[in-house]
């Protein structure tokens, strides 16, 4: 089940990070609001980044047997959830263009796609590496 992924698509992933947060992180400097407001539309990036790497965590182990609690898969889901809903009730209440916030909604989208696709190559790439799979689940 685990393949190899490619080189491109290492480096695809990585550059599709670092483009969603510098360019959610851009427009955040560039922005014409109140630093309480950056604030908020930054911890949501945040939140939403880990929140998102949590849950490919968690789904990934569920479907590779590893034991993870209801608990921790349902908060993970809630958490990715939140995290959009956040974002949404804030770009909806928030005084900027329609340019803008469909600006900050693709860019925070993008960027938890590529912290997905960077999670599992990571993950893909270590259990390559090491022929065991007790050895892969301690750095985890």
């Amino acid at each position: 089940m685990n393949q190899k992924p490619s080189n491109a698509f290492v480096a695809a992933s990585w550059a599709t990070l670092l483009i969603g947060i510098t360019a959610y992180l851009i427009g955040l400097w560039n922005a014409d609001m109140m630093l309480n407001e950056k604030g908020y539309y930054f911890a949501i990036l945040m939140f939403g980044l880990f929140s998102a790497i949590s849950l490919q965590k968690s789904v990934r182990d569920q479907l590779e047997g590893i034991p993870v609690t209801n608990i921790y898969y349902g908060l993970s889901w809630f958490s990715t959830l939140l995290a959009i809903v956040l974002l949404t009730v804030g770009l909806w209440n928030a005084d900027l263009l329609l340019s803008e916030k469909g600006f900050y909604g693709m860019s925070f989208l993008l960027s938890l796609f590529a912290a997905i696709a960077v999670q599992k190559n990571t993950r893909d790439s270590l259990a390559r590496q090491m022929p065991e799979k007790q050895e892969v689940e301690q750095y985890y």
